[in-house]
């Protein structure tokens, strides 16, 4: 009987978007079968980039396919924005690579996904970090292997994996204006309440 409740009960209240804060960032996060998707706009910019961390945590039985492409930001007048390819912005750091900005943007990501002791990710930032600038001497080239350590990349999650990244909006070097994020994973549809980014 109990179990029936149960079910029940899931049937009636959908999943439904959780807020809060840590290491100075806002989260939202929202849980649909097992699969876990959280975000949090970041202070920092980079060149014309808008960025937001985000996270997906799976824990349902089945592998699940994240890509950035299925970040989607809508605007209130129903415009929508994709990430920039990762590729783009390590090039561009590779480029006109400025060590500062760059160490903000480190700065600020590290702030907050080692302010949640709740986020311990199996496949993500930390792993790609030390990767990255193993064998890095050159200011431009740590540059682009920050961005590319930090960016947000398509993985395939098996059950229990996780991962976290970037995502870098082009927005002329403005905050991303202010809108609703529509994330497909796992054949489900994660829509979280329309949210301003950070002021600074």
């Amino acid at each position: 009987m109990r179990a029936w409740v149960l079910l029940l009960a899931a049937a009636v209240c959908p999943a439904q978007v959780i807020e809060f804060e840590s290491g100075g960032l806002r989260y939202q996060t929202l849980t649909k079968n097992g699969v876990t998707v959280m975000f949090a706009h970041l202070h920092a910019r980079v060149r014309e980039y808008a960025t937001m961390q985000v996270a997906v945590s799976n824990g349902s039985g089945q592998p699940v396919i994240v890509r950035p492409d299925d970040f989607v930001w809508e605007l209130p007048d129903g415009k929508t924005m994709r990430p920039v390819p990762a590729r783009k912005v390590v090039a561009e750091m590779l480029e006109k690579g400025g060590r500062g900005e760059v160490v903000g943007l480190v700065s600020a990501y590290e702030t907050g996904l080692y302010g949640m002791t709740q986020l311990r990710t199996t496949s993500g930032y930390e792993s790609r970090r030390r990767a990255a600038l193993a064998e890095v001497s050159s200011t431009k080239l740590k540059a682009a292997a920050a961005a590319s350590a930090i960016a947000f990349v398509q993985m395939k999650l098996a059950p229990g994996e996780s991962t976290d990244g970037a995502m870098f909006y082009s927005t002329a070097g403005k905050p991303l204006p202010g809108g609703t994020l529509h994330v497909r994973a796992a054949g489900e549809m994660f829509e979280f309440q329309p949210s301003e980014p950070p002021a600074k």
